[in-house]
């Protein structure tokens, strides 16, 4: 529970912790029709690139085995629709995210993809998953964990609902370590962003809070130690694209 007073951030601004999750909501609920378009807008179509890579180290099994994926924050269903083409017979996974209308979105997906049998969809919150203790045999989320108020809390729901010897995968926006390429990357993030998401969705705060997010989510070393912490062994990270992302890894022993 929030302790009253408690803050933290959304995008640059100080808000109570218990408002976050509502504001992350409006957010979600006003860009989820045209999220997967904003996101090959916003990324020159990278962010297929970053996915792909994150699935090439699920490493899915390609044969029969049973095989139970829990993709948090995953609303679309892109990483889950990714995983499921790479994957043999035994494949599930169920996306669990906190948005109805991003889930209403992925089940449309699913359905339009014939993966309907594989991928199913479920409304929680991160912070307390639905989902019974060491049931899964992998843990994704993708650009989702930023998202969340008490990442901590998160982190620790993952390695609960994970099996001993299963695989924790976080993708998300880090910082960029390449000089030159941060300016640019700065200067499109806030000058160019807001704008093709006022002319795609109608939106350009959200996309202004996005941005912003991106900036207050904690430095790679820094987001590790958060892994360490929940309980994760042999945690690690790639950084790719210069350090606009990272893929960052822990095992659930």
């Amino acid at each position: 529970m929030a302790q009253r007073g408690e803050t933290t951030h959304f995008g640059f601004r100080d808000v109570a912790l218990e408002e976050k999750q509502t504001l992350v909501n409006d957010v979600f609920h006003s860009v989820a029709s045209r999220y997967d378009l904003m996101n090959d807008l916003m990324s020159g179509g990278l962010h297929r690139v970053w996915k792909n890579a994150m699935v090439t180290t699920l490493n899915p099994p390609r044969d029969d085995a049973p095989f139970a994926l829990l993709d948090v924050a995953g609303g679309t269903g892109d990483i889950s629709f990714r995983a499921a083409k790479a994957a043999g017979a035994g494949f599930t996974s169920t996306v669990c995210d906190i948005n109805s209308d991003m889930l209403a979105v992925g089940e449309e997906r699913a359905l339009a993809q014939h993966l309907d049998h594989q991928v199913t969809f479920v409304e929680g919150n991160a912070e307390e998953l639905p989902f019974p203790d060491k049931s899964y045999d992998a843990y994704t989320i993708a650009f989702g964990i930023r998202n969340v108020p008490r990442i901590d809390l998160a982190l620790k729901e993952a390695h609960r609902v994970l099996k001993p010897g299963s695989r924790f995968l976080c993708l998300e926006f880090s910082t960029v370590d390449v000089p030159g390429l941060d300016k640019i990357y700065d200067l499109f993030s806030f000058k160019v962003i807001p704008h093709i998401g006022r002319a795609v969705t109608g939106d350009a705060e959200s996309y202004q809070y996005l941005v912003e997010s991106i900036r207050k989510f904690p430095k790679p070393e820094q987001f590790a130690t958060m892994i360490r912490d929940a309980g994760f062994a042999r945690v690690s990270y790639q950084l790719m694209s210069g350090g606009i992302v990272a893929l960052h890894s822990g095992w659930r022993l």
